[in-house]
C-alpha cells in the first residue's frame, strides 16, 4: 500500500531533531509529504534553517513540556495530545510516527509507530544504577500506556528494545531500525592531534565529567562540542576539557574531519548519532563499554569503563602514541559506519510504513 503522508513528532533538544530531519529529508525525496510536529522548547535559528532546507517539509510547533520534563503532567500532556490529533485530522497522514511515548494510545486516524530513542527509566537505571523513584510513577504510566497503544514499537538497537521490554513488559509488535546519517556530510581531512567529544554536556549519561577528569592525564587536548545549558535550567561546568559550545553543522563537520580520536564514555546511549558522524569522518573511536555501543560498533572501537578516567586516558594515549593503530582504527570505523547510512535508514522506514499501512487500517487502540 502506498504511503504518501507521514506525520512525525519531534523535539529540538537533542538527537531526535537530527534523526527526524534526516528521515524527513529522505522521505520527501521519495515523494512522501511530511508534517513535523515539534513539542517542547522551540527550535533555534540553526535548527529552523536546517528544516527550511528540506523542500516541502511542513513544520508545526507547540511549547508543551516534553514528557520527561519535571513540569510534564496529565493535564499538559493531554493538551499536547489534542493538539497533535487536530494536526492529524487536518493533515490526514497514512502513518503517524511518534518520536516520543505518551501519545501512542490516542485514537489516531492512521496506524501509529512509537520510536524509543531513550526513556527516563532506562536512563536512570544505567546512569544512577537503579530505576527512578515514585516521583516518576505518572511518567512511567504514560509511557506504558503509549507503548501498549501503538501499532508498532521501534528502537534503534536491540539493546534498547530489550531494556524497554524488561522494564515495561513484553510488547505485541516490535522492530529494530538503525538510525542513519549521510556519509558525504562528514568528510575526513588531515587529522590533527586532538580528541573530540560531541554531546549534551549537561546530560549525565554522556559522562563529560569523566572526560574532564581524564583530560589532565592525556597526551592530547580534549575538545567538547555541545550545549552546556540544561533545558530546565542550570549550566554544566568543567575545568580541564576545552568547551566549544553548540556548533553549527559546518563547524561541527570540520571538528569531526580534523579530530584524530572521538571519545564518548557514555553510561547510556541507545544509539549515538555523534559516534556515527565521527566514524564517517574517519576518527578512531573510544567508547563507553555498554551493550548498545558494543552492539553497533563491534570490534571497531576501543571500549572503556565509563566511570574510570584513568582507563579513558590510557585508551586515548595508546592511540595517540601509535600512529599506525590510530590510522587503522579510523579506517575500520569509517568502513563499518557504512552499515548506518541515511539511505539505508530511509529505505527501512519506507518498508515499515508500507507494511503498517497494509496490515493495520484501523486507528490505534484508545
Amino acid at each position: 500500500m502506498a504511503v504518501r503522508r507521514v506525520m512525525m513528532s519531534a523535539d529540538a533538544v537533542g538527537g531526535v531533531w537530527t534523526f527526524a530531519l534526516e528521515l524527513a529529508e529522505g522521505l520527501v525525496r521519495h515523494g512522501i509529504e511530511v508534517l513535523l510536529a515539534v513539542l517542547g522548547p522551540p527550535p533555534d535559528g540553526g535548527r529552523l534553517r536546517a528544516a527550511q532546507r528540506v523542500p516541502g517539509l511542513r513544520l508545526a510547533h507547540a511549547d508543551y513540556p516534553l514528557e520527561w520534563m519535571r513540569e510534564a503532567n496529565d493535564e499538559n500532556q493531554e493538551a499536547a495530545g489534542r493538539w497533535l490529533l487536530d494536526l492529524a485530522t487536518d493533515f490526514a497522514p497514512d502513518v503517524v510516527h511518534l518520536n516520543h511515548f505518551c501519545h501512542g494510545a490516542l485514537p489516531w486516524p492512521a496506524p501509529c509507530v512509537v520510536v524509543a530513542h531513550s526513556c527516563v527509566a532506562t536512563w536512570h537505571e544505567y546512569v544512577r544504577g537503579a530505576l527512578p523513584g515514585s516521583e516518576w510513577d505518572d511518567y512511567r504510566r504514560r509511557v506504558a500506556d503509549g507503548l501498549a497503544g501503538a501499532t508498532l514499537v521501534v528502537a534503534p538497537t536491540r539493546s534498547m528494545l530489550d531494556d524497554l521490554q524488561r522494564i515495561y513488559g513484553t510488547l505485541d509488535k516490535v522492530a529494530v531500525v538503525h538510525n542513519g546519517r549521510r556519509p558525504d556530510a562528514f568528510p575526513a581531512a588531515r587529522k590533527q592531534p586532538f580528541v573530540l567529544c560531541a554531546a549534551r554536556a549537561w546530560d549525565e549519561a554522556k559522562n563529560v565529567a569523566a572526560l574532564d577528569a581524564a583530560a589532565p592525564m592525556t597526551r592530547w587536548p580534549i575538545r567538547v562540542a555541545g550545549d552546556t545549558r540544561h533545558p530546565e535550567g542550570g549550566n554544566a561546568r568543567f575545568d580541564h576539557v576545552e568547551l566549544l559550545g553548540a556548533l553549527g553543522e559546518g563547524s561541527m563537520a570540520s571538528q569531526f574531519a580534523h579530530a584524530a580520536i572521538y571519545v564518548l564514555p557514555a553510561r547510556y546511549e541507545p544509539f549515538g548519532l555523534s559516534v556515527l558522524e565521527a566514524a564517517f569522518a574517519g576518527c578512531a573511536l573510544v567508547l563507553g563499554d555498554i551493550p548498545s555501543l558494543r552492539e553497533l560498533w563491534e570490534d571497531t572501537a576501543s571500549y572503556v569503563p565509563p566511570d574510570d578516567p584513568a582507563a579513558i586516558a590510557e585508551a586515548i594515549n595508546a592511540l595517540s602514541s601509535d600512529r599506525r593503530a590510530l590510522h587503522s582504527r579510523g579506517v575500520r570505523a569509517r568502513r563499518h559506519a557504512r552499515r548506518y547510512t541515511a539511505e539505508r535508514m530511509v529505505a527501512r522506514w519506507r518498508d515499515t510504513y508500507r507494511q503498517l499501512a497494509k496490515e493495520d487500517k484501523k486507528p490505534c487502540a484508545s
